[in-house]
This record gives C-alpha cells, structure tokens and sequence, in this order.
C-alpha cells in the first residue's frame, strides 16, 4: 500500500513539474515573439525612414544643383532719355573705363548703338552680390542682343518667335477719322497710314463728314515672347463719302515697289501731296488776307497747317533740296524742286531732318523737318507753298495727275490679286 502511494506521489511530482515546465516554457514563447515582432517592426521603420531620407535627399539634390547651375537674377529696366549714349549709362551703372570700352566694342561687331531711340528700354541683371552679371535691349521687334558680362564678354543674339495675322475693320465716323477709329480699336500706326494713303485724294479737315464709312484689312505681327505688336502695310482701304466711294488695293509691282492701285489699275500717288503732315487743321487758307503781325492785307501765299512742335513734315512730291535755311519771315525754310515744273515750299520749322541740305534727292512721303514756330509766326504750324512755273498756286484746289497706271500682264495680275484680297476682307469682316 505504502508503495502505491509513493508511486502516486512521484507521479503528482512529475505532473506539477512538467505543467511548472510548460507554463513557462509558453511565457517565454510568448514574450519572444513579442520581442521579435516589435524589432521587426522597429526594423521596418527603420528602414522607412531610411528610404524616406533618401527620397528627399534625391528630391533635394536636382534643387541644390539647379541653384549651382542656374543663378537667380534680379532685373532692372533703364530708360533710355534724351541725351543719353550707351557710355553714359554704363557710367551710372558704376563700370570701369575699360569694361565699358570692351562691352561697347563687344556689341558693336554686330549692332551699330547709334541706332538706340529715346524712349527704348535697356535692362540689367544683377546676382545676389548687386553684380551686374547681363545686359540686354531690343535690336528690333523680333530680336533681343543679350550681353553676359562673366570673365568673358559674351554676346547672343535671341530670335524671338513671330506670329502673322491679317484683321479687317469697319466703322462709321462720328467725330473724326482719328478718333472714331480709336475706338473701333484701330491702332493708330494704321490709322496714320491711312491719312497717308488717302491725303492725294482727301482733305482731311474738310472732306471728311459724318456717316462716313472707313472699311480696311491690314497685316500685323505678334512677337509671342513679349506681346509685342507690329502693324505692316494695309492691304485694302476704302472711305466711302455721301456714296462716293475712294478704294485702294496694296500691289507688288513688276520692279518690286509696294504701291497701291484703285480697281482700274491707277496708283494712288499724285505728283503733289495736298496735305504734307498728319494731323493737323488748316489755320489759314491761300488768298489775301490781314496780316496777323503787321496788320496789312497781304496776299497769302499758301496754306497755313497748325500743329504741335516737331510734328513730322513730308516732301510733298519726288524731287531734289534747292534750297535749306533760314529765310527772313519764313524762318527756318527747305524748298523742293520737283519734275514738270513744280516747287514746294516749307517755312517756320523748327529743325531739319537730319541729313537734308542743298542738292539731296527726296521720295515722297519721306521726313524732311519738324513744325515750329521760327520767323515771323504766331504760334507752331507749317506754312504751306506750292509753286508751278514760279507762280504760287492753293495747295486744296491743285488738280494734281496721277502717278503709274498698270497695263498689259501687270494689269491682269493685279486684278487677280485685288479680287483675292476683297474677297478675304468681306470673309473676315462678316465671319
């Protein structure tokens, strides 16, 4: 008996022990794997932020290497007034004698500076250190020089891209030609060209009335970099006037001219322009008259245009300076002399255009002096004379001819043109 209970016992023994055994055997399992998940996971994120480091290091590199590669820049833009020169901007920009004699010398292998405008824009590029690090100005509308002042002088020439369009208006004038073509937006660079084209035909002070109808197609450019706009030549115009109507049509000529013809083939050029400015008013007409300064009655000898100083005046016809000066009460006076007899003359200028003296052969149409107020004169205009075999005749009653008339093949390409270019202008006009 005794020995079963001593086997009973040793069996409860080993059944305590081995339950103790497995008890904690299962605990230490359990905080094992515990363990092991959390440094799997502390591993994982680890790795995480490893890879996410990396990312923005990635990410932050191409940054870092753009700033190295390209320098931020800060621009300025300078004015060009007048009396400025290319030298004395560059001495109030604070350069050297000899950086401005190697930028100058730089440019001018390609771009002639004499030919910079008032009013035209030079821009700087500064760095970080207020270094002066680029310089560039327009060469024309479609080109940009651009100057890289490194240790080198570079220079670049940068075509800009260019977008032609041709556009069609039409309006009825109220007020005036001008005006009423503002605001039908209408530039205004073809607006002048209007006046120009229509000034053999037209007297713009007194033909034009109200309900007159201007109706015109013309080309222009758009530079797409800056937005710039440039208006070339009109390619049809026409002004209608109590119902008659004036009609020109733009033509290359066989010799290569640009011209304008009506639908008969006749050019719009006269011998004689009747009105050599734009934009002025008539102040006083041709015939006797009392004089304004000395009070007599004298017989005026042409017509009188009042206009602000330094408007531009035009040579009224081809022809060759007979004469440049001062010329007692006329002041500062040109004379032109031109074919089949006829002379015109300008007086009161305030300047001459620069190039214009005795013997120089002129085109129609081209500047020749500014309106001024020199001699005896009440205020700025431009006294008017046209002279036919040494007699002064009035400018507004001149029956002048006409100027080329096209024939034969050059007749029949022109109306296979002129058809060409209505027909778009009605399409564009009533699309």
């Amino acid at each position: 008996m005794s020995r079963i209970l001593r086997y009973l016992t040793l069996i409860s023994l080993i059944s305590t022990g081995y339950y103790l055994f497995i008890s904690e055997y299962s605990n230490i399992s359990e905080k094992y794997i515990f363990e092991e998940e959390i440094i799997k996971k502390e591993i994982l994120e680890d790795k995480k932020e490893i890879i996410q480091e990396k990312k923005e290091e990635e990410v932050a590199t191409p940054n870092i290497k753009k700033n190295i590669d390209k320098e931020q820049f800060v621009e300025k833009k300078i004015e060009i007034l007048q009396g400025d020169t290319f030298v004395s901007i560059l001495e109030n920009l604070n350069f050297k004698q000899k950086k401005i004699y190697e930028i100058i010398s730089k440019i001018e292998e390609t771009y002639d500076l004499k030919k910079i405008k008032t009013g035209e824009i030079i821009s700087v590029f500064e760095n970080n250190f207020a270094e002066i690090k680029k310089i560039e100005f327009f060469k024309n509308n479609e080109t940009i020089i651009s100057v890289n002042l490194d240790k080198e002088i570079n220079l670049n020439i940068i075509e800009l891209t260019k977008n032609s369009f041709i556009e069609s208006k039409e309006y009825t004038i109220s007020e005036s030609l001008f005006s009423d073509g503002i605001k039908n937006d209408v530039s205004s660079d073809i607006l002048v060209k209007i006046i120009r084209l229509f000034s053999f035909d037209l007297d713009f002070q007194r033909d034009i009335r109200v309900d007159t109808v201007v109706s015109i197609s013309y080309e222009f450019d758009e530079i797409v970099e800056t937005g710039r706009l440039e208006y070339n030549d009109i390619k049809y115009a026409s002004i209608i006037i109590d119902g008659k109507q004036l009609e020109y049509f733009k033509f290359i000529t066989d010799d290569g001219y640009v011209d304008y013809f009506n639908r008969e083939g006749k050019n719009v050029k006269k011998s004689i322009l009747k009105t050599p400015l734009d934009g002025a008013r008539i102040s006083s007409n041709f015939g006797m008259r009392k004089h304004p300064i000395s009070g007599f009655n004298k017989m005026h000898k042409g017509v009188d245009f009042a206009a602000p100083t330094g408007t531009p005046i035009y040579a009224g016809g081809n022809g060759i300076v007979e004469y440049v000066g001062r010329n007692g009460g006329y002041g500062k006076y040109i004379r032109i002399r031109h074919n089949n007899g006829y002379k015109t003359a300008y007086a009161h200028l305030s300047n001459y255009k620069k190039g214009i003296s005795k013997g120089v052969r002129v085109n129609q149409g081209e500047v020749i002096g500014y309106v001024g107020s020199t001699g005896n004169s009440t205020g700025p205009h431009l006294h008017y004379e046209i002279i036919y075999q040494n007699k002064h005749i009035n400018p507004l009653k001149l029956k002048l001819p006409s100027g080329k008339i096209l024939k034969g093949k050059e007749l029949e390409k022109f109306k296979e043109e002129y058809k060409i270019i209505y027909a778009d202008h009605l399409s564009m006009l009533y699309e």
